[in-house]
């Protein structure tokens, strides 16, 4: 009898041990067709990238990294989301995709690309100036980062070449509010804004400008020898443009009154002095 019950436990036993090999291969089956499954998708993600579906196809790269993230090919399905969404406007969108890739796949060797993609869904987004300057910001911070991160990269040289026209569109701004301070007489503020051009994008074609109005504005107020100090600098570097020629010229005609009134004083004493032997 208790042979005949030993006997049964070796049965169940047996039975155990092969139910959990089976198991472990079942799962070690699903994980390879779950791979496959993932590359399919991806793939037909693509085929809907060059159909123009860029939304269906942003789903399905999506659906391919949430399949098997550890896969090599989950990156590069949210790159290729963002990307999707980057060539047909939707900013935010691919922003969105950018902004998780960077955070969830550190240091992966595509990294250079996600910000300059990242950079130009700012940029592309800056339409006025007046209005979109969280844009124009963001845009700046991201192509400075590529310049000083990756510099040695194609990326960084357009960087370079965007950047320049940002530090237009933010001079031109300054510019836009120092103009509306001096429309409404509000000198102070108009001089900071125009110094803030003058130090800071002085390279900008605004800087010309900028100096001549703080030649103008200094000599309203009666700062004559601040005046005369910027019309120094702008000439010394700015001679022969049209703004030194109308700052020259408001200091000089200042300059040219004194000496018709210094002259005509003169005359007056003379025939003064004359009368007296009259």
């Amino acid at each position: 009898m208790v042979l005949k019950f030993n006997f049964i436990y070796l049965i169940i036993f047996t039975l155990i041990f092969a139910c959990s090999k089976k198991d472990e291969k079942v799962t070690l089956l699903e994980e390879k067709d779950l791979e496959t499954q993932m590359i399919e998708v991806y793939n037909q993600g693509l085929e809907e990238f060059e159909k123009g579906d860029v939304i269906y196809a942003g789903k399905k790269f999506n659906e391919a990294e949430l399949l098997y993230p550890q896969s090599v090919w989950a990156p590069r399905a949210v790159l290729m989301a963002a990307y999707g969404y980057f060539s047909q406007g939707y900013y935010a969108d691919s922003i969105t995709n950018l902004e998780r890739f960077l955070v969830k796949y550190k240091n992966h060797p595509q990294t250079d690309y996600a910000y300059y993609l990242l950079a130009l869904s700012h940029y592309d987004q800056i339409v006025d100036e007046k209005k979109d300057l969280n844009e124009i910001l963001q845009a700046k911070k991201y192509f400075e980062l590529i310049i000083n991160n990756f510099p040695k990269t194609d990326y960084a040289e357009d960087s370079k070449y965007k950047l320049e026209y940002i530090i237009e569109i933010i001079a031109s701004k300054e510019m836009y509010l120092a103009r509306y301070y001096v429309q409404r007489e509000k000198w102070i503020p108009a001089i900071n804004r125009f110094k803030k051009v003058v130090n800071d994008y002085d390279t900008t074609i605004y800087v010309e400008e900028s100096l001549h109005r703080l030649v103008e504005l200094h000599y309203k107020l009666g700062l004559v020898s601040e005046a005369e100090k910027y019309a120094s600098l702008l000439g010394y570097n700015y001679q022969s443009s049209e703004w030194y020629a109308a700052s020259y010229k408001l200091l000089n005609s200042d300059y040219e009154a004194k000496k018709v009134v210094n002259k005509n004083e003169k005359e007056t004493i003379l025939k003064k002095f004359k009368n007296l032997f009259k």
